[in-house]
């Protein structure tokens, strides 16, 4: 026992001392790590050195500790020294230059070289929903920069023509407020109502109005989206290709101020040449000689010796009514401001623009108020740029645009078309006040009794008419990158909400009217007589036009995906949901009062092999209210590969003549669904009118009873589906000798199920409306050609040269149209806008003539007018003669070429651009036929 206690005793000693043994090897090593954690997390001075790519040294760049708000900058000789621990991380930031991230480690010597930070612009390319690299883009995408968009207008759209390969655009009026150029991406290809391309700026789908008033300062990147791989994110939307613009943001930095004034003078480009007074009134004479020998001649030959010599041009006037109407040209003004900064957390830009483009109509000091065309456009834009984590990004815009128009009751174009039908010897403009009218308080304009003539300067003046129009922008998005989750996940959310508001008013009196009722001329005296005294006023009325108001709320959200593996094979994947509600606030109808609602998902897949071999697989899901409920959604696919040989390691001897060889090649199907007209929708619903006057039943003894009757007015139909396009788009890219960049494209598109109105239904069937179904087709081709140059002298001196052209044709493939006999009414094979009419041979000699040739069925005809060839023999001039006449109306060939050069701060540059193999009608609907309610004479050269 007394052992066993020794033991348990000699035990317990044991373990006391190991234990006491532990505790001081502890100690010890606590010691020795104490020291090696205060010597690892002390301080130590770091110095350098930061210079510039081109080894110049520079002052001012800030070093900061990563984590903390200790920093310093470097001196002027780009030496910096900071105190910091093994373990931090180092920034080194200046504006203008990529900052760096070093970790110290070990180092107390950190020299630094700072490059120069490379635009992403240069290096990527604005794409559906997100961005490419340029080297990847496999779809058609055509960009520009906002400086070569910078013209003397306040119209952005009529800059484009010949500035981007795929455009086909052309201006029709200079009129301010209705100067739009019309284009579309790589021409039409369809004969519904919806031909022109969609329109997004900062993602938001707006109209070609609102890309007018866009100012290019504030601009980032403008792209056009031209086959079916670069739109199908886009779905039914981009069926007719998609300009895509982006804004300006904040970058880090300092504050910059922009300031830009420009002012322009504006006169029409050409006038049409008219037949002077003289001539005029003795063609007016001829041509009623020519209908009748013995008819009245309106023009004596007293009037016309008189009006020779200049006898008192008030009783003979010789009135030119375009000089009367019109300036030789208008003084134009345009201001642009804006604002941007920042730094890490937030970045902001703000713009504000103000036009007035004025129109060239004369003002009378008699009227106190003025009739000339005076438009003033207001643009405000506010984008800001949160980051309130390392991985979370927050965008708010704010844009808004206001218009004020004051200008004639009739437009600008209108006033010509009434100069071109005014008769310039009948009376003048307005009659001076004389003795027998000193109590007149109003203008004395002139008229005529006999006849219904126009007086477009009483026109003119008689009022004006102004309206006001604003279009209010907010937008939220929201971006996250989820790399915690999974590397190379982001996700981003947009909400979007638009007003628009228009509304007009007229206020005008009615011109009094005089006439000369006698002359003297031994005296050279006249009366005046009042035409119009009970009908004329010398006050303003007051009559209310349209009035617009439309909300719009856009939904968007989009995950995106980005996967390297083994710095060779690049994987990409998006998926895009939107959702958009449109709603008119004064609609006419029931049925257009309902909210217009799409809904759309969307993808992109891509994959690149080391640069050299790439693939991309595009989709758009979406669903249109128009159609039934089995054919309302539709799924449009597309694909594209892309080949660049010349980074392959057998085209390296070429590199110096032939740095860059890319082959790319695309197809897809489109789908549209603004198919028939912008007021159709619900195609599988019925319109029945319940109370239709036309369709009534009288009936009782005297037929004293009726009762209104029930008519339809549209059948329904559910076989009516998506219009849709299949296209393909082969191109090719070449760069010769790092200085020259061509794109060359040859793009087939081939559209079916376009709606149409069926033109053969027995009317044994009894129906009361017209039947539509998706029957017609048609296709177009064509090919667009860039060519880029650029050449450095030397550091001071360059240039650089761009060429643009764009062949783009259509023709009917297959169109609703009886089976003629005369092939030459058909439209198959034709372009869409081929215009048909009858073919002039020559003029009719003398009654002989006309009674020797076949019959024409319109008008009364004689010696002197022109004669028509009778196609299909059948001795009568009739419709069925008609034959395609000239080119289309829309121009199947644009192309514009320019070269900018200067020496240090100095340049120079010139842009032509033009159109061809287009016709332009200028007798549309007879307003230039001569005589016919004193239409001018146009005089042919």
């Amino acid at each position: 026992m007394n052992l066993l206690k020794k033991l348990i005793f000699l035990i317990f000693l044991f373990m006391q001392l190991l234990n006491c043994l532990h505790l001081k090897a502890n100690r010890r090593y606590g010691e020795i790590n104490t020291k090696y954690h205060n010597i690892i997390q002390q301080n130590k001075v770091i110095k350098g050195k930061v210079v510039d790519g081109a080894g110049i040294p520079l002052p001012g760049v800030t070093i900061t500790i990563i984590g903390s708000s200790k920093g310093v900058i470097t001196d002027l000789d780009g030496l910096y020294s900071i105190e910091a621990k093994s373990t931090d991380k180092l920034l080194f930031s200046f504006v203008g230059l990529e900052s760096k991230i070093i970790e110290i480690k070990d180092q107390s010597v950190i020299d630094v070289v700072l490059e120069e930070k490379v635009d992403e612009l240069d290096e990527v390319l604005v794409v559906a929903f997100g961005k490419q690299k340029k080297t990847d883009v496999i779809g058609s995408v055509s960009t520009i920069t906002p400086k070569d968009l910078k013209i003397p207008s306040s119209n952005l759209t009529t800059s484009l023509a010949g500035r981007l390969a795929g455009i086909i655009s052309y201006q029709r009026s200079g009129e301010p407020g209705r100067d739009n150029a019309e284009f579309f991406i790589r021409g039409v290809t369809t004969f519904g109502y919806k031909k022109d391309p969609l329109i997004l700026i900062d993602g938001i789908e707006l109209n070609s109005t609102e890309l007018a008033r866009l100012q290019p300062d504030d601009i980032l990147s403008f792209s056009i989206m031209k086959d079916a791989t670069a739109t199908a994110l886009y779905g039914a939307r981009g069926a007719n290709g998609v300009i895509l613009v982006t804004t300006k943001e904040g970058k880090e930095g300092s504050i910059k101020v922009n300031l830009r004034y420009e002012s322009s003078l504006s006169s029409p480009t050409r006038n049409l040449q008219l037949a002077d007074p003289i001539t005029y009134m003795r063609l007016e004479n001829e041509a009623v000689v020519t209908r009748d020998p013995l008819g009245f001649q309106p023009n004596s030959d007293s009037k016309i010796d008189n009006t020779i010599a200049g006898t008192n041009p008030l009783v003979y006037p010789a009135t030119d009514w375009r000089k009367e109407v019109f300036k030789d040209n208008a003084l134009n003004h345009r201001l642009n401001f804006n604002l941007s900064g920042g730094g890490k957390i937030a970045r902001y830009y703000i713009a504000g623009t103000f036009n007035q483009d004025n129109g060239i109509l004369k003002v009378d000091s008699r009227n106190n108020f003025n009739s000339n065309i005076d438009l003033k456009s207001y643009a405000l834009r506010s984008n800001i740029n949160i980051n309130p984590t390392e991985t979370t990004e927050i965008g708010v815009r704010l844009y808004g645009t206001f218009d004020d128009y004051k200008g004639p009751i009739y437009s600008g174009s209108q006033m010509y078309e009434r100069v071109m039908r005014s008769n310039p010897v009948k009376f003048p403009a307005f009659f001076p006040v004389d003795e027998d009218h000193l109590h007149v308080g109003h203008i004395m304009f002139g008229g005529s009794s006999m006849g219904s003539y126009i007086n477009p300067y009483a026109d003119l003046i008689k009022g004006y008419k102004e309206y006001s129009k604003s279009l209010m922008l907010a937008q939220f998005e929201l971006k996250q990158d989820l790399s915690f989750l999974t590397e190379g996940l982001a996700l981003r959310g947009l909400f979007n909400t638009n007003r628009e508001s228009y509304f007009d008013v007229s206020r005008s009196y009615v011109p009094f009217l005089y006439e000369v009722s006698t002359y003297d001329k031994y005296s050279d005296s006249y009366k005046l007589s009042l035409i119009n005294p009970n009908t004329g006023t010398e006050y303003l009325g007051y009559s209310e036009g349209d009035k617009i108001v439309k909300s719009t709320t856009y939904l968007e959200s989009a995950l995106n995906y980005v996967k390297v593996i083994d710095r060779k094979h690049n994987f990409n994947g998006m998926l895009v949901f939107i959702m958009r509600n449109y709603l008119e606030g004064n609609a006419s109808s029931l049925v257009k009062s309902l909210p217009y609602r799409n809904i759309g998902l969307s993808g992109r897949g891509t994959y690149s092999y080391d640069n050299r071999y790439f693939l991309e697989y595009n989709f758009g899901y979406n669903g249109s209210e128009r159609f039934y409920k089995d054919k309302r959604f539709g799924f449009f696919p597309s694909a594209g590969a892309a080949w660049t040989i010349s980074n392959e390691e057998f085209w390296k001897p070429m590199e110096p003549y032939i740095n860059k060889l890319k082959l790319r090649a695309t197809y897809g199907l489109v789908g549209n669904d603004a198919i028939g007209t912008a007021e159709d929708r619900f195609f599988y619903l019925s319109s029945v009118s319940m109370n239709d006057a036309s369709h009534g039943a009288k009936f009782g003894r005297d037929y004293a009873y009726g009762q209104n009757g029930i008519f339809v007015t549209r059948y329904d139909n559910r076989d009516i589906t998506w219009e849709t396009s299949k296209k393909t788009n082969l191109a090719l890219e070449l760069g010769l000798f790092n200085q020259f960049d061509i794109q060359m494209e040859y793009f087939n598109e081939y559209r079916e199920n376009i709606l149409m109105t069926r033109a053969n239904i027995p009317t044994t069937m009894g129906l009361s409306a017209p039947m539509r179904a998706n029957v017609g087709e048609a296709s177009s081709s064509g090919v667009d050609l860039s060519l880029d140059y650029s050449y450095m002298f030397n550091k001071d001196a360059w240039i650089t040269g761009r060429c643009n052209f764009t062949y783009a044709t259509s023709k009917y493939e297959k169109i609703e149209e009886p089976e003629y006999d005369e092939k030459n009414l058909s439209k198959i094979g034709f372009s869409l806008s081929q215009e048909w009419g009858y073919i002039a041979e020559r003029l009719f000699i003398d009654e002989s003539d006309v009674a020797n040739s076949p019959v024409q069925n319109f008008g009364i005809y004689g010696p002197g007018d022109i004669k028509y060839r009778d196609v299909n023999g059948d001795g009568q001039i009739t419709t069925l003669d008609r034959v395609p006449i000239g080119y289309p109306t829309q121009p199947e060939i644009i192309y514009g070429f320019g070269v900018s050069t200067g020496i240090r701060n100095l340049d120079f540059s010139f842009f032509f651009q033009g159109s061809a193999l287009s016709s332009f009608w200028i007798n549309y609907n007879s307003s230039t036929a001569p005589f016919v309610n004193g239409n001018q004479v146009i005089r042919v050269c």
